[in-house]
């Protein structure tokens, strides 16, 4: 059973990994996919540690329950692990020619955010096993599939998009990045906020809205880097 619980905890990412990689032009190596996502899973880890002593130190410094709450959402939670997923993309992509053109940065930045979905999906399962039975796992794994797996490669997918026009705009370059982090972390952030917050038929109009929204972004995103000129050692 457990077996199956990680096999399942991996369906979500393959999926969209596969997806993602299909509408590469210039597929990227197998072995350069394997290593990024792997990074990815790595870095769910780093953001376990970051998350539990961010929430730690408002518990401590903070008085006021609400902002502790948003806090914890937006900062503790969106914004270490969009930048979490960049480090896994940087590091797993430094310094390797594979690296060389603009639509690179996204399919890289998606594939590590889909390796850092996978642990989660893994962490989720096993948390509750062994009361969780194959067909509840495979619905839990449904609604993640649709949900915070695909929320994980938009987010990081757009993040990806900015990095990539911040290397045509050089004297803009970290503007770019910035614009890139704010859209990802805030959408993030504010998905997760009203799947915790709100009540009623609300509660999944907005993440869909914001799912809606990234999708169709992520798409243009992708056909107008293709349409760039390739760039030798992006770095």
């Amino acid at each position: 059973m457990k077996l199956l619980l990680y096999l399942l905890g991996f369906l979500p990412s393959i999926v969209w990994l596969l997806f993602y990689l299909r509408k590469d032009s210039h597929p990227e190596p197998n072995k350069m996919v394997l290593k990024v996502f792997f990074f990815g899973m790595l870095s769910g880890f780093f953001a376990i540690v970051l998350e539990k002593g961010f929430q730690k130190s408002q518990d401590v410094f903070m008085a006021s329950v609400s902002s502790v709450s948003l806090l914890n959402i937006f900062v503790g939670g969106a914004l270490i692990e969009e930048l979490i997923k960049y480090g896994a993309s940087k590091l797993g992509t430094y310094r390797n020619t594979e690296l060389d053109e603009p639509v690179d940065f996204i399919f890289y930045m998606i594939i590590a955010g889909l390796g850092f979905a996978a642990l989660e999906n893994i962490l989720i399962l096993t948390n509750y096993h062994p009361v969780l039975t194959a067909s509840k796992a495979f619905e839990v794994m449904f609604w993640r599939f649709v949900s915070a797996t695909f929320l994980h490669a938009l987010c990081s997918g757009i993040f990806g998009f900015f990095i990539a026009l911040s290397f045509f705009k050089m004297k803009r370059r970290k503007l770019y990045f910035l614009i890139g982090a704010l859209i990802s972390f805030m959408l993030h952030g504010i998905y997760n906020w009203s799947i915790i917050n709100i009540e009623g038929m609300l509660k999944f109009v907005l993440p869909l809205i914001i799912l809606g929204a990234l999708s169709i972004s992520l798409s243009f995103g992708i056909k107008k880097l293709k349409r760039l000129k390739s760039i030798c050692n992006l770095k």
